[in-house]
């Protein structure tokens, strides 16, 4: 997104608009997505479920919301569950989980306050793509319905790079 764009708060048009043009890659290339999601709560699941024919390309997530969640069924090591770390193990837990060749996995603090010794708004990152895994961190400023809406245009503006650089080579 441009400097303006990430000015705007993105709406519900703005990531389905995202999501079909996942859905068209994902169909066209045979990619198998998969979500694992903390703050996020299943958002992205639910976006990516609305988008057409996903039956035929979306694997499923994991809502991940408690931190014994991640420890015990994603297998994030013990320490911070905010963490390119913690990112990372539930990106690759989860597409062996589901079965996808692409997942996205999100955690990070909305606010107001913090959980963990991350300022709120820090938000990780992981893409795993047939093995390999990407991270980025960001830091978004506002409310934490702010903070949710921006962390799921990131999440899904990440997915689609990802998706293209896989169909593209």
């Amino acid at each position: 997104m441009d400097t303006d764009a990430e000015q705007r708060l993105p709406t519900e048009a703005d990531a389905s608009s995202v999501c079909r043009k996942i859905a068209e890659l994902a169909q066209t290339y045979d990619i198998a997505i998969g979500t694992a999601e903390s703050l996020t709560a299943g958002n992205l699941a639910a976006m990516l479920g609305k988008a057409p024919s996903s039956g035929q390309w979306y694997r499923g997530g994991i809502v991940a919301y408690h931190e014994s969640v991640k420890h015990t069924l994603l297998e994030v090591p013990d320490g911070p569950v905010v963490s390119e770390q913690a990112a990372t193990a539930m990106a690759r837990s989860t597409a062996s989980l589901v079965g996808a060749h692409l997942t996205i996995a999100v955690t990070g603090e909305a606010g107001p306050q913090s959980q963990e010794d991350q300022p709120p708004g820090t938000v990780w990152a992981a893409v795993y793509d047939r093995g390999d895994v990407s991270t980025e961190c960001k830091h978004f400023e506002g409310e934490p319905e702010e903070v949710l809406a921006r962390t799921m245009a990131f999440s899904l503006d990440t997915l689609l790079r990802h998706a293209r650089k896989r169909a593209h080579g």
